[in-house]
């Protein structure tokens, strides 16, 4: 069974050792030595700052040939399911290797994070509380139009507090590449209907925000056996500020 785990990252930074990552460089800048870059062959490399480790998606979705496709990023990694916390050099010790990846496929054909919980916010308040709502509306209109076998699904994950965050994933590649074309058709229909030329860089992401709220809609839809591992924060999470910007956000209505 041949493994690409796709390190996303816009510089140069200390990469796990297993042989299953390759780091994916994303973004402008110069050839950083041993990355691959999403640049080369089908891609949407230009539509970073709008797409963030998306274009990675993309270009691995339609670039690549292997029997398991995944996605992590620089700063945030699979554990192989012990504590995620400790120093900085300690989580690289922790990190899902080889082996115990080739175990959870012999069970699961999907590879997750587990959930981050909002507590006092539904999935759709939270965004409407950090970004501009319009592109979740847009959103909703789109699945409407061209997938409304996944509206009801769509509706229920909105009203939900946890969530599948970080766009990350390890998969079989059938799973990869069938929610990449599924996940890619409907942001490119919104990236039609929604004028981001005023938006801030911050919100200018838009496109990264909303399909981490997708992924679970397509997962309700279609299925997939999964499981659930924990993250390392390789540089740690200041979740005092997380949680009171949080508050803030949602008691003035200001998400910038």
């Amino acid at each position: 069974m041949t493994t690409e785990v796709y390190v996303i990252s816009h510089k140069e930074y200390k990469m796990p050792q297993d042989k299953i990552y390759c780091p994916l460089q994303v973004g402008k800048g110069a050839q950083i030595t041993g990355y691959l870059r999403d640049d080369s062959g089908e891609n949407i490399a230009l539509k970073n700052p709008n797409y963030c480790e998306l274009t990675g998606q993309y270009w691995a979705w339609k670039n690549r040939k292997t029997d398991v496709k995944g996605l992590v990023h620089y700063r945030r990694l699979f554990t192989n399911g012990k504590n995620p916390y400790g120093s900085k050099e300690s989580k690289y010790d922790k990190l899902l290797d080889e082996a115990t990846l080739g175990t959870l496929l012999k069970q699961y054909d999907l590879i997750l994070p587990k959930k981050r919980n909002y507590y006092i916010e539904s999935l759709w308040s939270h965004y409407e509380h950090s970004h501009n709502i319009e592109g979740l509306e847009v959103t909703r209109e789109v699945i409407a139009e061209k997938n409304p076998d996944y509206l009801p699904a769509f509706d229920q994950v909105m009203k939900r507090k946890k969530a599948h965050m970080f766009n990350m994933m390890i998969a079989k590649s059938e799973i990869f590449d069938a929610y990449s074309a599924w996940l890619f058709d409907i942001l490119f229909e919104v990236e039609k209907r929604v004028d981001i030329s005023d938006y801030s860089p911050s919100e200018a992401r838009i496109f990264g925000y909303i399909s981490e709220l997708l992924l679970d809609v397509w997962i309700e839809v279609n299925q997939p056996k999964y499981c659930e591992l924990p993250v390392a924060f390789i540089e740690g999470q200041n979740y005092l500020v997380k949680g009171a910007n949080m508050i803030q956000r949602k008691l003035t209505g200001k998400y910038e």
